[in-house]
């Protein structure tokens, strides 16, 4: 098939399954709610269970205090979701912004949108025996 017809074809077949998938609401990002967020810790993490979690408010990341007394995030990746310890992580404060830093190659880093009032929040849970 020449070049000038497969260019197209291809580049018609991306935008229409783009427009399909938006059309159909599949496009949009995952949103978290208690009961996800335990979930989403569960699958991938069983020996550790959520006693306290704190979802922001674009639901897109949970802060969790686990029955170990570790730290854990749950972040959503498009339409699903990954979680971590937060052990050694280093938190720095901005007026709209939390962003951990965590020893993983994987995830090195994770900038989350929370107002002051919520970093608070996040802070006192961190800090919590």
């Amino acid at each position: 098939m020449p070049l000038e017809i497969l260019g197209p074809m291809v580049v018609v077949g991306i935008v229409g399954i783009a427009l399909l998938l938006r059309y159909l609401g599949l496009a949009e990002p995952f949103q978290l709610t208690g009961e996800h967020t335990r979930t989403a810790w569960l699958r991938e993490i069983p020996d550790d269970v959520p006693k306290q979690i704190l979802i922001a408010s674009n639901r897109e990341n949970a802060l969790l205090k686990l029955a170990s007394g570790k730290l854990g995030l749950v972040h959503v990746m498009g339409a699903d979701t990954m979680a971590r310890y937060l052990t050694d992580a280093t938190w720095q404060h901005a007026d709209t912004a939390l962003t951990l830093k965590l020893d993983d190659f994987a995830a090195p880093h994770f900038t989350i949108a929370l107002a002051p009032q919520e970093q608070a929040k996040w802070a006192s849970l961190r800090d919590a025996p």
